[in-house]
């Protein structure tokens, strides 16, 4: 197996290169499990992010989410679920297509969140951003919510994100074509 080799926030990291499609190979990076290098990406994150609350999707993004907002004293953060729970009331939802996931989506948002997020400054989290699809539709869901997108975070820009203005995050991630 080939591996590609990162480095973020002092932190060496072997990425297994996996084949997701016909024609293209990316870098697995899975932040869950990964205390030491969450707290440092969270720590060197929460020094750029200017909100009132963030918000985050299920799941890879929510250890992330919770490293920054204990770096700013926040008292919670919000996740948003791909699937509806039987204890949200009236949920908002948004469809979603993502590069590392083989069918359409769904993220759903419990009212209750809903109500913290409208009319605040929002910062968007999350561990990858490659095709922006996924926060796009965190984006979307927010919206609907009646708040407002002021940032959108990252620990990678993989592939052609890593040249948009409209995301922070800390280290480039190629992806590899065959």
């Amino acid at each position: 197996m080939d591996y590609y080799k990162l480095n973020v926030c002092g932190l060496k990291r072997d990425l297994p290169i996996i084949q997701i499609s016909d024609d293209l190979k990316i870098a697995s990076f899975v932040l869950l499990g990964d205390a030491e290098l969450a707290a440092k990406a969270g720590y060197e994150l929460s020094k750029r992010i200017d909100c009132d609350i963030i918000v985050t999707a299920e799941a890879k993004g929510i250890q992330l989410a919770h490293e920054i907002a204990r770096n700013l004293d926040k008292e919670s953060f919000i996740v948003a679920r791909k699937s509806e729970k039987s204890y949200m009331n009236n949920p908002l939802s948004v469809e979603v297509n993502s590069i590392t996931t083989a069918n359409t989506q769904k993220l759903f948002l419990d009212s209750k969140d809903a109500e913290k997020i409208k009319g605040k400054r929002v910062a968007l989290v999350d561990d990858v951003i490659s095709t922006g699809q996924s926060i796009a539709a965190l984006e979307a869901l927010v919206e609907k919510a009646g708040g407002k997108v002021v940032q959108k975070l990252a620990i990678l820009a993989e592939g052609d994100a890593a040249d948009r203005e409209d995301i922070i995050y800390l280290e480039k991630l190629p992806l590899f074509e065959v």
